[in-house]
């Protein structure tokens, strides 16, 4: 577990083709939201993509990045992934944690979580569920984040 305001040294994910990718390094220097969730969750589909998709148009100096979380062994596919979606393009980078470990490393509680990192790399906040008393921690941690 990562606390409050502790750097994110790397967090690991793989994209489509299955390459590793570190999330810090690809977005050095700017502010991170990432969105932990999976495509099973109804929070996550009827109300965290949503809500992640209009975070993203609303704060444009803030990334906001979709993690696909695997609770079993099956491999999930960029079609998978794309069939939540009505439109062909993803609205955000959506990038695949297959055994949980993004999930693990910031002891998530459940599907949808939300972590922010600050520009700097630091552990800003993070955040379980989709409702509206999580909507507004989420909107009032994305205004300290940018105000950093």
């Amino acid at each position: 577990m990562i606390s409050e305001n502790a750097p994110v040294e790397s967090i690991l994910v793989r994209d489509f083709s299955n390459k590793s990718i570190d999330l810090i390094k690809k977005y050095q220097g700017k502010a991170i939201l990432l969105l932990i969730y999976n495509n099973q969750c109804l929070g996550c589909t009827g109300r965290a993509i949503p809500l992640a998709y209009e975070l993203q148009k609303e704060n444009k100096e803030v990334q906001v990045i979709g993690i696909h979380t695997s609770f079993n062994a099956s491999q999930v596919t960029e079609s998978d992934i794309k069939s939540i979606f009505t439109v062909d393009v993803l609205p955000f980078p959506i990038f695949l944690d297959n055994g949980r470990t993004v999930y693990d490393q910031f002891d998530s509680s459940g599907t949808p979580q939300w972590v922010l990192i600050t520009k700097e790399g630091k552990l800003s906040r993070t955040i379980f569920g989709s409702q509206e008393g999580a909507q507004n921690r989420l909107y009032y941690a994305i205004e300290q984040l940018k105000e950093n």
